[in-house]
């Protein structure tokens, strides 16, 4: 068959995905390795964020060979067309080839608000959107409509990164009913919060909580087996808690005998990932 510009471009993506996808493996196995034999785990955890610190938390993730779990919703940035654009879509599979994991946060940032009386076996929702085209308007929504919310971030996910996305998501704010969870495991998808002590506070106002109280703090108080949550960026805070928090947070971590895992090795999610297929 004749050569061309054509061929060549296929070539090339073939190539590009054979090496993401090799890339994926040797992370996978190195963090099942690393899963076990980490006798004192934690789970860092990402929310989306205006992502201008995403580039710099990528690398110390890599320098310090600790992975995580990304949960993205297609938030505003500081540049491109959103967390979950075109303009961010190498950012995101250059971290599918590092072995982290992903999962969904709503695809509009969908915050709940409160439950509506619906019949038996049905939900009703009132919730606030902070992205997309409802953005800061309240609005009610059925259990299918919530989920069609998570899975269209999974989706996303998944076409960026080539990785089917963990069968999870975080409610942004971490706010959540019965009836909400309910909803979303009737879909397919288990919440995860966060450790007290894994409020890592990088949303808090800077001239109130200074990086250095925020790294003494979680230093302190984070222990074995903890979710530590924070973002790719928060609007108003001031003074950045990532990288400055992020590279010494980790290494006093690693000093104390802490290690690192993914939320694919957490034991609270073992038997749901299992039974979903992922």
């Amino acid at each position: 068959m004749a050569s061309g510009p054509l061929t060549t471009h296929r070539a090339d993506r073939c190539h590009r995905w054979l090496g993401l996808g090799a890339g994926l493996l040797l992370g996978l196995a190195s963090a099942a390795q690393a899963a076990a034999t980490c006798a004192k785990p934690l789970y860092l955890t990402f929310d989306t964020g205006h992502m201008g610190v995403a580039p710099l938390i990528a690398e110390v993730l890599k320098r310090e060979q600790v992975r995580v779990t990304f949960f993205a919703a297609n938030e505003p940035t500081q540049q491109g067309d959103g967390t979950l654009g075109e303009y961010w879509a190498h950012w995101w599979r250059e971290r599918a080839a590092e072995g982290h994991t992903f999962a969904s946060h709503t695809y509009d940032h969908v915050y709940w608000r409160a439950d509506l009386p619906a019949p038996a076996g049905q939900w009703r929702f009132r919730v606030k959107p902070s992205a997309g085209p409802d953005a800061g308007r309240e609005s009610v929504i059925d259990g299918p409509a919530y989920c069609a919310q998570l899975d269209r971030s999974s989706q996303r996910l998944q076409a960026l990164t080539g990785q089917a996305p963990l069968p999870l998501f975080r409610a942004p704010g971490g706010k959540t009913s019965p009836q909400l969870l309910a909803a979303a495991r009737q879909c397919g998808y288990a919440h995860v919060d966060w450790a007290p002590a894994g409020f890592l506070g990088d949303e808090l106002p800077s001239e109130r909580f200074s990086n250095a109280q925020l790294l003494e703090r979680a230093l302190k108080n984070l222990r074995a087996g903890d979710i530590l949550m924070a973002h790719l960026g928060i609007w108003s805070r001031r003074d950045p808690w990532a990288p400055a928090v992020l590279e010494p947070l980790i290494q006093g971590l690693k000093a104390k005998g802490f290690c690192f895992a993914t939320l694919r090795e957490h034991p609270a999610y073992r038997d749901w990932l299992a039974r979903n297929g992922r």
